[in-house]
């Protein structure tokens, strides 16, 4: 014969679990230090300075 569960707890059992899974990923996504941040912002400053230097201007002629 099966188990008997109380579909209550199995629930609240569910949503806490999804619930911590949710927050470790934003543990990962936004728990980085100021200087983490800054770093990648620099990064991604530097890049995009890189890509628009070598952009074309539409006003030249070949």
């Amino acid at each position: 014969m099966a188990e008997i569960i109380n579909l209550r707890q199995a629930r609240k059992q569910k949503a806490r679990a999804e619930k911590e899974a949710r927050a470790e990923q934003n543990r990962i996504t936004f728990g980085r230090t100021k200087a983490e941040k800054d770093l990648t912002r620099a990064e991604r400053d530097l890049a995009r300075r890189r890509l628009d230097s070598h952009k074309r201007d539409e006003n030249e002629k070949p």
